[in-house]
């Protein structure tokens, strides 16, 4: 026997909620399934508390800083990690149980706490209860990649989600992987007191991005004291005593590094893999995300992907924007589509990364005639004076369509600054209208004009 909805909402990422309030609003019957916390990746594991804790680093590496800026402060700078631990739950625990009232609150909408499971395409089973729907919605997010390196089954390993739970500073972080959630935290736990070692396989950091990108945001790192080992292969971890042992295989040999923690941190892989998606007949990618057209529909009319385990866009905004997909689609008679969106998301190291678009090699690869214009932060007013005038400015235009094709503000104010770019470029505008725009005195986005101003060839 089984209960009857008009639609099965399968997790509480940025998609499943928001859709659940539409489909409420329109008078459907839907049932919303949850098997861990309400909220998903970015309330609980991702951008929310890591932000929190970003927070917490900044004011630490500032208050180092104060004398720099007149500012005395007696005594030493220390960190209370389980304060700062107290300060990340309440903000994400906050968010969470916000979306589970939410919803529990939603008129026609019944919700269950458990792991959901298709037994046919419009059939779910959570814990021996059968719901039936005419559709099914999926938004299960993902998680952390697990690399198959000797002895990693031997030791305790953190990953982004686990070491959300420290409540002590480690003595000494090693970090597997040189890449947006890798350096983030790297970053962090160096603020916070750690020694801390980078590990990338590849022969730079963040390598989507242009190299000069990465040769700045490794300098920026290294500035604070963080090592960095770049084309460098993890081969083997053990126990040593109480600490965790790291070979590392490079040009310059094998050599062995020992610290207390470890943070993998090499890639994310979606949560696919248990939702019986083969008794619906969804297909998966080789990777397990699902396979979706350009509406996020799946190869079966009835059900859907959302979020990060679609393959689209692993963030939290991607993740939003399919809802609105959807639910202009079903509901609103707008034929909105995935290929619609331009990408864009940011690195939140200390200063932020801002990146939209193509970087200056994507472009010219792609057979574009670009012209490329760039400053230093130490030319932008607004970073002198906060001095913090790390990181450039760049931006990639179309020579012959007069388009901009993409940006990398990295510098203080540039998760923000960039926003302006990505308008510009949703407007499918030619440069020169940002170019001979009037902006805010003192701010990051008041030079954009005048770097556009400045193209070259590249």
């Amino acid at each position: 026997m089984s209960s009857q909805f008009d639609a099965v909402i399968i997790g509480t990422g940025q998609a499943g909620p928001s859709l659940a309030n539409r489909l409420s609003q329109a008078g459907q019957k839907i049932a919303v399934i949850e098997r861990a916390r309400f909220g998903g990746t970015c309330v609980n594991t991702g951008c929310m508390p890591t932000k929190t804790l970003v927070a917490s680093a900044y004011a630490a590496h500032h208050a180092r800083r104060a004398a720099e800026y007149g500012v005395v402060i007696q005594g030493q700078i220390g960190i209370d990690m389980r304060a700062v631990k107290a300060r990340k739950d309440k903000v994400s625990d906050a968010a969470s149980k916000n979306i589970e009232t939410w919803l529990r609150s939603m008129p026609g909408c019944t919700v269950l706490h458990g792991h959901a499971r298709f037994v046919s395409p419009n059939e779910i089973d959570v814990g021996g209860e059968r719901l039936k729907a005419e559709q099914i919605f999926v938004n299960v997010g993902g998680r952390a990649v697990i690399p198959q390196i000797p002895g990693v089954e031997t030791i305790d390993y953190l990953t982004n989600a686990t070491i959300m739970n420290l409540d002590t500073v480690p003595e000494h972080l090693i970090v597997l992987g040189g890449s947006y959630i890798g350096l983030e935290f790297a970053q962090i736990f160096r603020r916070f007191g750690s020694k801390v070692t980078v590990v990338e396989a590849a022969p730079r950091l963040v390598a989507r991005e242009d190299e000069d990108v990465s040769a700045a945001i490794r300098e920026i790192l290294e500035l604070e004291g963080i090592t960095i080992n770049v084309d460098t292969k993890c081969s083997g971890l053990a126990k040593r005593g109480s600490g965790i042992a790291a070979t590392l295989e490079s040009a310059f040999g094998v050599a062995e590094i020992t610290g207390t923690h470890l943070l993998v941190a090499i890639g994310r892989r979606p949560n696919t893999d248990d939702l019986g998606l083969a008794e619906a007949g969804v297909r998966t990618d080789k990777h397990g995300f699902i396979v979706t057209d350009d509406s996020l529909r799946t190869n079966v009319p009835t059900i859907w992907a959302l979020g990060d385990c679609n393959g689209r866009g692993a963030f939290t905004h991607t993740s939003y924007n399919d809802f609105e997909i959807v639910a202009a689609q079903l509901l609103d008679n707008d034929p909105r589509r995935a290929s619609d969106r331009i990408v864009t998301y940011g690195l939140f190291i200390d200063p932020p990364l801002g990146r939209v678009g193509l970087t200056a090699r994507a472009a010219i690869d792609q057979g574009h005639k670009v012209l490329i214009g760039t400053r230093p932060m130490t030319r932008v007013g607004r970073a002198v004076e906060k001095g913090e005038t790390l990181g450039f400015m760049k931006i990639v235009v179309d020579a012959d369509s007069g388009r901009i094709l993409g940006a990398a503000i990295l510098g203080t104010g540039g998760d923000e600054a960039v926003h302006c770019i990505t308008a510009t470029m949703y407007a499918d505008a030619p440069y020169t209208t940002l170019q001979r725009s009037v902006l805010i005195h003192p701010t990051v986005s008041e030079l954009i004009p005048t770097v556009l101003g400045e193209l070259v060839a590249a």
